[in-house]
């Protein structure tokens, strides 16, 4: 059977660094001891002026193919994972496939917000098992969330960073993929997002430019609760004891959340690996930038087992299970 295994890994991060002592500056109190202690958030980047997202996921996915020692050539299909795509019409994926050169690509985008990068990832495999022209794959997630940022509610602008990250996929016979578990909530479908430039809200002449909004709070249990639920039942899909994983891999929004999700497992943090403290919340980017630097701090070998955990507004949900080969890492 074909199956879907990940051979290469890219990370694309900005320049423009703003670390928490440039919002104690702004602010004019200490908003870093909070952050740090809340969140984990240490640091974040965004973008230049004139840089926008599909910049930043060609340069993950340029890394990810010299990783897999491929070209854009080679390329079969791009699918981006992204809620900041550079304009609402056309595809994001449509340019990154432009910008690299990927001329026999096909390409398009997935919106599920924070869980974009894992459903891609899931839409993928499943395009590699079902057609035999598909060998080679970039999956992609991008975040240039600065973008959409109020400048005025420091409870977003503190948090939000923008990068980008790549995997490579490739059709093959062993390891690869492993299990999956989707999920969707509708009903928190207006607590969390950018709700400006659509159909029910179109930009028009003197408006306020679209940005990212808190509307309602979730349950704060919201991620403790279900990323288990997921995970354990992508454990029971491929009879796979969460004990037997290496790595798990989640959405980077709050190192609490995940300290308190390996507790509710019974699982040690030495097996999660975070990025938040050093890149802030890169959203539909966050996975595979997590991914990449695991990968090169050393953290998976031949045969190891990852899962990976996501979340998004929505609420959108996404959970999935690889055996990792040795390829990830160059």
């Amino acid at each position: 059977m074909r199956n879907a295994r990940i051979t290469a890994t890219g990370c694309a991060v900005p320049t423009k660094s703003l670390p928490n002592a440039y919002f104690d500056q702004l602010l004019g109190q200490n908003v870093s001891d909070w952050l740090v202690k809340n969140t984990g958030i240490e640091h974040r980047f965004h973008m230049e002026d004139g840089q926008v997202t599909s910049d930043l996921a060609t340069q993950a996915a340029k890394q990810a193919l010299e990783r897999a020692k491929k070209s854009p050539d080679d390329v079969d299909l791009i699918i981006l994972a992204t809620d900041t795509p550079d304009q609402p019409s056309p595809a994001t994926a449509v340019v990154v496939q432009h910008k690299l050169g990927a001329k026999r690509a096909i390409a398009f985008d997935v919106n599920c917000a924070c869980a974009g990068f894992v459903t891609a990832l899931e839409t993928a495999t499943k395009f590699i098992q079902a057609d035999a022209r598909m060998r080679t794959v970039l999956v992609l997630g991008a975040y240039g969330m600065s973008r959409f940022l109020d400048w005025k509610d420091k409870t977003t602008y503190t948090l939000f960073a923008d990068g980008a990250g790549a995997v490579v996929l490739e059709a093959g016979e062993q390891h690869g993929w492993l299990g999956s578990q989707l999920y969707t909530d509708g009903s928190y479908w207006d607590a969390l997002g950018i709700y400006r430039g659509g159909t029910a809200h179109p930009s028009r002449p003197g408006d306020e430019p679209p940005v990212v909004k808190f509307v309602r709070k979730f349950p704060a249990s919201y991620n403790i609760e279900h990323w288990p639920r997921l995970l354990r039942s992508v454990s029971d899909q491929t009879r796979i004891p969460l004990g037997d994983v290496k790595l798990f891999v989640f959405t980077q929004l709050n190192l609490r959340v995940i300290e308190g999700v390996m507790a509710a497992l019974e699982q040690p943090m030495s097996k999660a690996h975070w990025i938040m403290n050093k890149w802030g919340y890169t959203g539909s980017g966050c996975i595979p930038m997590t991914l990449h630097d695991a990968v090169d701090a050393g953290k998976l070998a031949e045969g190891d087992v990852v899962a990976f955990c996501a979340s998004g507004g929505g609420v959108s949900m996404a959970a999935s299970f690889f055996r990792w080969t040795a390829g990830g890492r160059s």
